[in-house]
């Protein structure tokens, strides 16, 4: 697959998810104003924080296909951090406002009521439909193009199911049992699920803005290719970055100092690419020096 139509594929599921979101977030407007269940709000909320996250995601693809230039020596990737920070912020607050609203509506001497139970329920049973579209539609993008901006917001949409089906059963028990509590439940469930998702992502986010190193196990699989790569004698000083999506990646290998420039590169060069073939999400420099041996 050329260059061009795995970004054409990578930004057509982008579009999709965007297009996806604004219209989970109508439908479920519609179904709070309704209903009044704090179950939908809390899945409104979790909708509304996809529809941040497709676009950022969406803004991601394109900053991927855009070159470094003079301002951004190494790329625009920590827009991706910037957003998902941000998110992971509104997040906490919503899923804050939501969990407060739960408590209280259990601690009241009056239980809440529903309304139009069955009408929330078919709008929720399309929302979980939709997305079940949705991810079938990114996981065939994310087999071929090996995008993983595309995966990740699969797995992301994935995750929403739950906070979905909980709003259904939520409804069913109150339409069925009169049950009105339980839909109060559901949404102190979904606000502490949305707040340990933002937790982890803000911390990602943040670890990512303050040059953290990358994943162990990259960092492992890169001296495992780097130590036995055939011409290599050693290397040294092998440090990472990560910013979004992508991973940096600076390493110094020792070669014999009697061959000629022409040999030591074409060993560099082939060990870049064995690292990028591995990962393809890195972006990796190579310096080159004289084994001690030598």
């Amino acid at each position: 697959m050329s260059v061009a139509e795995s970004t054409k594929l990578n930004l057509s599921a982008g579009a999709a998810s965007v297009a996806m979101a604004v219209l989970l977030v109508c439908l479920k407007l519609w179904a709070l104003g309704e209903t009044g269940a704090l179950s939908v709000a809390a899945s409104l909320a979790d909708s509304a924080m996809d529809l941040m996250v497709s676009l950022a995601a969406m803004a991601a693809l394109i900053y991927a296909a855009k070159p470094a230039d003079e301002d951004h020596a190494f790329g625009h990737t920590s827009a991706e951090d910037l957003a998902a920070l941000t998110q992971a912020v509104f997040v906490t607050i919503s899923a804050g406002v939501i969990g407060w609203i739960a408590v209280a509506r259990l601690l009241a001497e009056q239980p809440s009521r529903l309304q139009a139970e069955g009408p929330g329920m078919v709008v929720m049973s399309v929302s979980v439909v939709l997305t079940l579209v949705l991810v079938w539609w990114q996981g065939r993008v994310a087999k071929r193009t090996g995008s993983r901006v595309v995966a990740a917001d699969r797995l992301h949409y994935l995750g929403d199911l739950l906070p979905n089906i909980g709003a259904i059963a939520s409804l069913w028990a109150s339409k069925t049992y009169a049950m009105g509590a339980i839909d109060s439940v559901v949404a102190l469930t979904a606000a502490v699920v949305m707040a340990v998702g933002a937790i982890r992502i803000g911390k990602g986010a943040w670890d990512a803005l303050m040059d953290r190193t990358a994943d162990p196990k990259i960092v492992d699989g890169i001296a495992a290719i780097a130590g036995s790569w055939p011409g290599v004698h050693g290397f040294h000083d092998l440090k990472t970055r990560t910013a979004g999506s992508r991973v940096f990646v600076n390493l110094h290998i020792e070669l014999d100092g009697g061959q000629s420039l022409r040999e030591a590169h074409a060993i560099g060069a082939a060990l870049r690419r064995a690292i990028l073939s591995a990962y393809p999400q890195a972006d990796v420099i190579i310096h080159k020096d004289v084994a001690r041996d030598n």
